[in-house]
């Protein structure tokens, strides 16, 4: 009886610590935004707002993302100022498909 309890106690705190190990490397945010802007890069191709090239660059910026996001995470913990950096390549990323999408080219 003893060691049965003690294996369900264990067992509680395993899932227990995977859950906050967890919680602390989730980005959601990120995660939306960056599915966000990649669907934005395929709208503006599919309009014309975007040529090939310039789909190309803006999802090579999408991929440089996605790897900094890797980076933030491999170790366990997003800290706030991973956090913050995330949020300040998305903006600029952002930025950069708006005026792309926006600019006078002819295609």
């Amino acid at each position: 009886m003893t060691m049965r309890l003690f294996s369900i106690v264990a067992t509680l705190l395993v899932v227990a610590s995977l859950t906050v190990v967890q919680a602390q490397t989730r980005t959601p945010v990120v995660n939306n935004r960056e599915h966000n802007q990649r669907a934005r890069i395929r709208q503006g191709v599919a309009s014309g707002e975007l040529n090939q090239r310039e789909a190309a660059r803006l999802q090579g910026r999408e991929a440089g993302l996605t790897a900094q996001r890797r980076v933030a995470r491999a170790d366990g913990v997003v800290t706030n100022q991973e956090r913050r950096d995330l949020l300040k390549t998305e903006n600029r990323d952002s930025r950069a498909i708006y005026h792309q999408k926006h600019d006078a080219q002819v295609r």
